[in-house]
């Protein structure tokens, strides 16, 4: 049985419907993520679900006792409060009831016997049935159990935390109702990669039922059992994760596009049988006749697929080879180090993601590689012929007061890009911009559509630098893919910080990521080539330390047994290499040179970054065989050590 169903459902703002006739169901355990375009209607069924709000029409029924809990995109607090309290506020019933039962258990106490005291017992009973059920009578140790597992301090104030940990504060307030049901708004907004990861984990492992809005196409394909798209009004239900759910609807869009043509062939031939002359007209059928006016209204009701944004990015005049050279910089505020003795050079054409915690200091290495900011050690050399372009995570670049039009083109109704002439409306409209919405204040605009302004309003301007910071909140996944393309595709330097995984696997051509303590260091690939290699340089440090534990415990038994034979014994002469020992001894230098120049040589070629756009997959063995050789040449090194300390 479903927990939750939503059938016929109609909702509309204004001539918009949001919902045309949709059903929704929510099965028990089920991780259902909601995607859909930006403005399509997502957190009013979200909303609804939550029973914050109501369909104008449609019929809504819910399992009797059901507890659901909403998250919004942005969580409210109070900031004065303790963490402790913020969570604690998730079960203000639990302890309203519990609060009524102590009172009334305290007038029973002085009532005699009687009808107001067969009452106070009768609604004592109930209470604490209640209490039971809801489990309310420990509501401090569920409180203290959630906050141990979610990882927070419960004694630290809800002001003094970043928003990472303030989303994570709002799940803990939620996840200690102990809901059936659990509604998230875009969970992942402001949580780095590590939160994120460790929501996906958390998500996993709840028994409850799942409904969730979001943009991060990994969180999706990690989480998700079962895709439901908010597409024309109409809810569409695929099974399984957001890849199997591209799968299918590419299929779908491919079928529905065939019966359209179809449909509007035969809607032709009907309107050309109906214009005949007084021949036609005499042997004309009333069913054939009542079946063109029906089909003329479908056609009139049938709401083709949206368009997608137009990108298009004015391409300024080429930089130098050169963009920055960092040499051994330092940076720190006070007494923390933010950037230790980092060099990279970034050349032309690179695509550079920044990886790295909440205030790990992916902006201040921005800020050091664009010369905006001095290090406090070491050099940076600035490339020639820079014309940078901004894209700001706070929207600061926007004045709310001003109009569409003049945001894009201040003064101008035109608009230059790659030496052709645009019109403001023309060009707005590329970026799903009604041409009566141009004249409307920015501060009218939601998140996703102020971000897709921000864009547009990037892309207006010659650059061949372009820095994004989060460029991806609040855009739905078609323009996401389309803002991967262009990208993709751009001949200019790319510098982008991201949390959404997907999008840097499919644009970064190398990755910088912190390390920890200041530490930064380069990566060859996107994302996932940056864990690969991440996790197996750990793995390799890890083993060289328990092989040197090892030998430092061999050579400590090695020491005692030669004492406790000392002046019984003779001194040995130190063991001689075998010759096959020193034949592999006397090739191993040219093996590493080899290696090197290997290394060298794919590092040169996927620096370029041509090779993934003219073949994706040798780019990628590229990437692979790069990685490779650090383990190849780290072995081939100890086992060179290994040998010359034997040969001694």
């Amino acid at each position: 049985m479903s927990l939750y169903t939503i059938t016929g459902a109609q909702l509309a703002f204004g001539h918009v419907a949001l919902l045309d006739h949709a059903d929704f169901s929510l099965e028990a355990g089920e991780r259902v993520g909601l995607i859909g375009r930006n403005g399509a209607g997502k957190s009013s069924l979200l909303k609804i679900v939550a029973d914050l709000s109501k369909p104008d029409d449609g019929l809504v029924t819910r399992q009797q006792g059901l507890t659901s809990v909403y998250v919004p995109q942005e969580p409210e607090f109070d900031t004065d409060d303790t963490v402790f309290d913020a969570v604690a506020a998730g079960l203000t019933h639990a302890r309203a009831l519990l609060d009524e039962y102590d009172a009334v258990a305290n007038q029973l106490a002085d009532e005699p016997e009687g009808a107001e005291h067969d009452a106070l017992m009768s609604r004592m009973n109930t209470l604490q049935s209640s209490l039971d059920h809801s489990d309310a009578w420990n509501w401090s140790t569920r409180v203290a159990t959630t906050l141990q597992q979610i990882g927070l301090n419960g004694e630290a104030r809800v002001g003094s935390l970043s928003g990472g940990m303030q989303k994570r504060v709002a799940l803990a307030r939620a996840l200690v109702v102990q809901p059936d049901v659990l509604l998230l708004d875009e969970p992942t907004n402001h949580l780095d990669f590590d939160g994120i990861r460790w929501l996906e984990d958390l998500l996993v492992s709840l028994r409850a039922g799942l409904l969730f809005i979001t943009h991060d196409r990994a969180f999706l394909d990690r989480v998700a059992t079962r895709i439901v798209e908010l597409d024309r009004g109409r809810l569409l239900s695929y099974p399984g994760n957001f890849s199997a759910y591209q799968t299918r609807k590419a299929q779908q869009l491919e079928i529905e596009q065939v019966e359209a043509a179809k449909f509007d062939k035969l809607l032709a031939q009907e309107e050309v049988w109906i214009r005949k002359g007084v021949e036609a007209r005499r042997t004309r059928s009333v069913g054939r006749i009542a079946r063109l006016v029906e089909m003329r209204n479908e056609r009139a009701e049938r709401r083709n697929v949206l368009g997608n944004v137009k990108l298009d990015v004015g391409q300024g005049e080429k930089s130098g080879k050169i963009v920055a050279e960092l040499t051994d910089v330092t940076k720190r505020y006070g007494a923390r180090t933010v950037v230790d003795s980092f060099t990279a050079t970034v050349m032309r054409g690179d695509k550079i993601g920044f990886v790295g915690p909440n205030g790990a200091g992916k902006t201040t290495l921005l800020k050091m590689i664009l010369g905006e900011l001095a290090p406090d050690e070491g050099t940076v050399r600035i490339g020639t012929n820079l014309q940078v372009a901004y894209f700001d995570q706070m929207r600061a670049q926007l004045d709310l007061e001003k109009s569409l039009a003049d945001t894009i083109s201040p003064g101008s109704e035109w608009v230059e890009v790659n030496g052709q002439k645009k019109h403001v409306m023309s060009y707005l409209g590329d970026f799903l911009f009604a041409p009566e919405r141009a004249r409307s204040p920015v501060k009218s605009l939601s998140g996703g559509e102020r971000n897709r302004l921000l864009l547009a309003r990037l892309f207006a301007r010659p650059a061949n630098v372009l820095v994004l910071d989060e460029p991806t909140n609040d855009l739905d996944i078609p323009t996401l893919e389309l803002l991967e393309e262009l990208l993709t595709e751009y001949d200019g330097t790319v510098l982008l910080v991201s949390h959404d995984r997907a999008f840097l696997d499919n644009v970064a051509t190398s990755v910088i990521a912190s390390e920890g303590g200041g530490k930064w260091r380069e990566y060859v690939g996107g994302f996932t080539d940056w864990q690969i290699q991440r996790d197996r340089s750990q793995q390799m440090a890890l083993d060289a330390q328990k092989e040197a534990g090892k030998d430092t415990a061999a050579a400590k038994d090695t020491a005692a047994a030669k004492d406790s034979s000392a002046g019984r014994n003779a001194p040995q002469r130190a063991v001689k290499l075998s010759f096959k020992e020193q034949r592999e001894l006397d090739a191993l230098p040219e093996k590493i040179a080899a290696l090197e120049a290997e290394q060298k040589t794919i590092g040169a070629q996927l620096e370029d970054g041509s090779v993934f756009a003219k073949d994706a997959q040798e780019g990628t063995r590229l990437t692979e065989r790069y990685a490779a050789i650090d383990e190849e040449l780290l072995i081939a090194l100890e086992r060179w050590d290994e040998l010359e300390k034997r040969r001694k």
